[in-house]
Protein backbone atom coordinates (compact mmCIF):
# COMPACT_ATOMS: atom_id res chain seq x y z
CA UNK A 1 0.00 0.00 0.00
CA UNK A 2 1.45 3.36 -0.94
CA UNK A 3 0.55 6.87 1.04
CA UNK A 4 -2.23 7.05 -1.70
CA UNK A 5 -5.21 8.11 0.22
CA UNK A 6 -8.60 5.71 -0.16
CA UNK A 7 -12.00 5.98 0.88
CA UNK A 8 -12.29 4.57 3.83
CA UNK A 9 -15.45 3.81 6.48
CA UNK A 10 -14.57 4.36 10.56
CA UNK A 11 -16.68 3.56 13.26
CA UNK A 12 -15.66 5.22 16.62
CA UNK A 13 -17.08 4.38 19.79
CA UNK A 14 -15.86 5.87 23.27
CA UNK A 15 -16.27 4.86 26.38
CA UNK A 16 -15.65 7.45 29.18
CA UNK A 17 -15.93 6.29 32.98
CA UNK A 18 -15.61 9.24 35.50
CA UNK A 19 -16.56 8.99 39.38
CA UNK A 20 -18.47 5.90 39.02
CA UNK A 21 -20.92 7.44 35.94
CA UNK A 22 -19.62 6.53 32.21
CA UNK A 23 -21.10 7.33 29.13
CA UNK A 24 -20.68 6.21 25.51
CA UNK A 25 -20.33 8.37 22.50
CA UNK A 26 -20.28 6.47 18.80
CA UNK A 27 -19.31 7.88 15.63
CA UNK A 28 -19.74 6.30 11.95
CA UNK A 29 -18.38 8.11 9.10
CA UNK A 30 -16.54 8.37 6.14
CA UNK A 31 -12.87 9.39 5.67
CA UNK A 32 -9.41 8.74 4.22
CA UNK A 33 -6.84 6.16 4.77
CA UNK A 34 -3.55 6.02 3.36
CA UNK A 35 0.17 4.42 5.10
CA UNK A 36 3.24 6.30 5.42
CA UNK A 37 6.72 4.98 6.87
CA UNK A 38 5.23 2.25 8.56
CA UNK A 39 2.53 3.96 10.10
CA UNK A 40 -1.51 4.37 9.45
CA UNK A 41 -3.15 7.56 8.88
CA UNK A 42 -6.94 8.05 8.93
CA UNK A 43 -8.56 11.42 7.88
CA UNK A 44 -12.15 12.44 8.58
CA UNK A 45 -14.10 15.45 9.17
CA UNK A 46 -16.78 15.74 12.48
CA UNK A 47 -19.37 18.31 12.74
CA UNK A 48 -19.81 19.42 16.19
CA UNK A 49 -21.66 22.20 17.71
CA UNK A 50 -18.94 24.69 17.29
CA UNK A 51 -18.34 24.06 13.29
CA UNK A 52 -15.74 21.12 11.56
CA UNK A 53 -13.23 19.46 13.35
CA UNK A 54 -10.42 18.28 10.71
CA UNK A 55 -8.88 14.52 12.59
CA UNK A 56 -6.28 12.98 11.55
CA UNK A 57 -5.35 9.87 13.49
CA UNK A 58 -2.20 8.16 13.50
CA UNK A 59 -1.61 4.77 14.13
CA UNK A 60 2.20 3.44 14.51
CA UNK A 61 3.47 0.48 16.06
CA UNK A 62 4.47 1.34 19.49
CA UNK A 63 2.06 4.61 19.75
CA UNK A 64 -1.03 6.62 18.39
CA UNK A 65 -1.31 10.26 18.23
CA UNK A 66 -4.69 12.27 17.04
CA UNK A 67 -4.66 15.58 16.49
CA UNK A 68 -7.22 17.80 15.81
CA UNK A 69 -8.05 21.26 13.74
CA UNK A 70 -10.85 23.50 12.50
CA UNK A 71 -13.46 24.42 15.34
CA UNK A 72 -11.20 23.15 18.07
CA UNK A 73 -7.62 22.46 18.00
CA UNK A 74 -6.28 19.11 20.17
CA UNK A 75 -2.95 16.89 20.36
CA UNK A 76 -2.99 13.90 22.48
CA UNK A 77 -0.36 11.06 22.40
CA UNK A 78 -0.25 7.52 23.53
CA UNK A 79 2.19 5.39 24.31
CA UNK A 80 1.64 2.53 26.61
CA UNK A 81 2.80 2.56 30.10
CA UNK A 82 3.57 7.00 29.27
CA UNK A 83 2.52 9.76 30.71
CA UNK A 84 3.00 12.20 27.87
CA UNK A 85 1.51 15.78 27.01
CA UNK A 86 -0.68 17.18 24.60
CA UNK A 87 -2.54 20.04 24.16
CA UNK A 88 -6.46 21.42 23.96
CA UNK A 89 -7.22 24.83 22.61
CA UNK A 90 -10.92 26.03 22.43
CA UNK A 91 -12.07 29.43 22.39
CA UNK A 92 -10.96 29.47 25.72
CA UNK A 93 -7.07 29.43 25.77
CA UNK A 94 -5.27 26.30 25.46
CA UNK A 95 -5.31 23.62 28.04
CA UNK A 96 -2.62 21.19 28.83
CA UNK A 97 -4.07 17.63 28.52
CA UNK A 98 -2.09 14.33 29.73
CA UNK A 99 -2.70 11.03 27.97
CA UNK A 100 -1.75 8.24 30.61
CA UNK A 101 -2.40 4.76 28.61
CA UNK A 102 -2.86 1.91 29.73
CA UNK A 103 -3.16 -0.38 26.58
CA UNK A 104 -2.35 0.18 23.01
CA UNK A 105 -3.40 -2.21 20.10
CA UNK A 106 -3.70 -2.12 16.99
CA UNK A 107 -3.96 -4.93 14.13
CA UNK A 108 -4.66 -4.37 10.33
CA UNK A 109 -4.62 -6.52 7.40
CA UNK A 110 -3.43 -6.22 4.06
CA UNK A 111 -7.44 -5.65 2.93
CA UNK A 112 -7.12 -2.42 4.42
CA UNK A 113 -9.17 -3.37 7.54
CA UNK A 114 -8.04 -2.25 11.01
CA UNK A 115 -8.95 -2.38 14.76
CA UNK A 116 -7.59 0.23 17.27
CA UNK A 117 -7.77 0.27 20.90
CA UNK A 118 -6.81 2.92 23.69
CA UNK A 119 -7.55 2.95 26.77
CA UNK A 120 -6.71 5.73 28.76
CA UNK A 121 -6.66 8.50 31.36
CA UNK A 122 -7.56 11.56 30.82
CA UNK A 123 -5.74 14.74 32.96
CA UNK A 124 -6.90 17.93 32.27
CA UNK A 125 -5.05 20.80 33.85
CA UNK A 126 -3.58 17.81 36.34
CA UNK A 127 -6.64 17.19 36.60
CA UNK A 128 -8.66 13.43 36.45
CA UNK A 129 -11.06 13.92 33.96
CA UNK A 130 -11.68 10.44 33.45
CA UNK A 131 -10.61 6.71 31.91
CA UNK A 132 -11.42 6.98 28.35
CA UNK A 133 -11.56 3.01 25.93
CA UNK A 134 -11.84 4.34 22.20
CA UNK A 135 -11.91 1.78 19.97
CA UNK A 136 -11.95 2.65 16.20
CA UNK A 137 -12.53 0.07 13.54
CA UNK A 138 -11.98 0.61 9.62
CA UNK A 139 -12.14 -0.85 6.66
CA UNK A 140 -12.33 0.13 2.98
CA UNK A 141 -15.38 1.26 1.04
CA UNK A 142 -14.78 -0.92 -1.47
CA UNK A 143 -14.50 -3.96 0.41
CA UNK A 144 -18.08 -2.88 2.45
Amino acid sequence: MTDEQMPVKIRVKTDVAHEGESETFELSLFGQLFKKDGSTFLKYDEVQDEGIVHTIVKLANENALILRSGALKMRMIFEEGQQLNGSYESQYGTLLVTTDTQAFTHKSDDAGTGQAELVYNLLMQGDAVGTYTMNIHYELEENL
